[in-house]
């Protein structure tokens, strides 16, 4: 079976993926949706107690989406022999991913240093919760638990109704974001040095920083983020609003759209208003503000104020349902989803990477792999003789 390459742009760099769950495999699948070579290594079926969390449902979409264009191999590192059979793989690879608890791979003799010895080039990717040291490093960390912890609870939600947490795992994906790109930024100093690095990143941290301007309004201006439901923390009239048949977002903020937004609206009494005379001033007056618009809404549907408003250059979009997210036409446009039929017979959609390259795009070609699917593919390419891989399933290696 040849290699899975998706793209040429990675197609020359070798990973070994020993991370699971989320923020991890998210990292690794920007690698091969690139065209990297991707091996999955896992532990055989039944030696991880937690494999449920993130092996068992091989089958299911979201497994399918994270692993994509990924081989596998199974290898039980509690196993004799284990170690020297990934450190095998690791002489002949460019990036190995993990995200243990730190502790772990130190106890495994995984750690940077020990990996740079078998191979000077190599560049090892941890992702934790809490870092890689420090009071906390021990703790596991769970994308929820930073969320609270990175303060985004706290700004989230309707005010005086308590901390809500993001929809989405916004701390598991930026962390894997984050490491990614640490590792394409050590490949590249690595054509200059010739030399490998270890690269972390921590959802805490990576969290902290998707928080970008309300952490920059605290830490210079004193000013806490607090709540503020579907307004913008900063701006107005910018937020959630009612038309006569549903809901729908304005960004009117910045003069230009406020001032677009009074003269579409027929309203110069609200351009000429003292209390609304700047964006400030508007943010302080905001309920009053809001009261206005919200009776003007209501005279029409949503799309025909976002049509009306985005005619004249001012933002406004329909709230969709999942659902509805992958009718609009601008959706299908960016080609957002890829189908592809597994080896189970099913099709799967996937998500499609959100970033183009013209000439070298990411794609979707070949599903998760099974369970060790590509295991003895591996070994042989690692130099082992058939009777070795043999005496490995014998012993349970693999």
């Amino acid at each position: 079976m040849p290699k899975i390459q998706a793209s040429s742009a990675l197609s020359r760099f070798k990973v070994i993926d020993l991370s699971r769950v989320r923020a991890g495999p998210n990292c690794v699948r920007i690698l091969t949706d690139f065209g990297a070579d991707v091996i999955r290594v896992e532990p055989p079926p039944g030696v991880d107690p937690n494999e449920a969390m993130f092996a068992a449902n091989r089958k299911g979409g979201d497994f399918q989406n994270i692993n994509r264009n990924k081989r596998s191999m199974t290898l039980n590192l509690k196993k004799p022999g284990a170690k020297e059979v990934l450190m095998r793989l690791v002489a002949e690879a460019d990036v190995v991913v993990e995200n243990w608890r730190p502790d772990v791979k130190n106890k495994l003799g995984l750690d940077y240093e020990s990996l740079a010895k078998v191979n000077p080039r190599i560049i090892l990717a941890s992702i934790s919760g809490f870092g890689q040291d420090g009071p906390y490093a021990w703790r596991p960390g769970f994308d929820q638990i930073i969320q609270g912890m990175g303060g985004l609870m706290s700004v989230t939600g309707e005010p005086e109704h308590g901390p809500i947490r993001a929809g989405l795992a916004v701390a598991d994906l930026s962390a894997g974001l984050y490491c990614a790109l640490g590792i394409l930024v050590a490949l590249l100093e690595r054509e200059v040095s010739g030399k490998g690095q270890w690269v972390h990143s921590s959802l805490l941290h990576s969290q902290i920083a998707m928080m970008d301007f309300q952490m920059a309004r605290y830490l210079n201006d004193d000013d806490v983020p607090v709540q503020v439901g579907n307004n913008h923390p900063t701006s107005s009239p910018m937020g959630l609003f009612d038309a006569n048949d549903g809901c729908f977002n304005l960004g009117a903020s910045g003069e230009g759209n406020w001032k677009r937004f009074c003269d579409v609206l027929n309203k110069p009494d609200w351009y000429a208003d003292p209390e609304f005379q700047t964006e400030p001033l508007r943010v302080k007056h905001r309920d009053r503000l809001n009261e206005q618009i919200a009776i003007e809404f209501k005279k029409n549907t949503v799309k025909h104020w976002v049509d009306l408003l985005n005619q004249v250059g001012v933002p406004a979009g329909p709230v969709y349902t999942v659902p509805e997210v992958f009718e609009d036409e601008q959706v299908k446009h960016l080609k957002v989803t890829e189908t592809l039929m597994t080896n189970f017979g099913k099709e799967i959609a996937y998500i499609t990477q959100p970033v183009v390259l013209e000439r070298t795009p990411s794609q979707v070609v070949a599903p998760a792999p099974g369970w060790g699917e590509h295991t003895d593919e591996v070994l042989r390419e690692a130099g082992y003789s058939d009777a070795e891989i043999q005496q490995f399933h014998t012993q349970e290696v693999v």
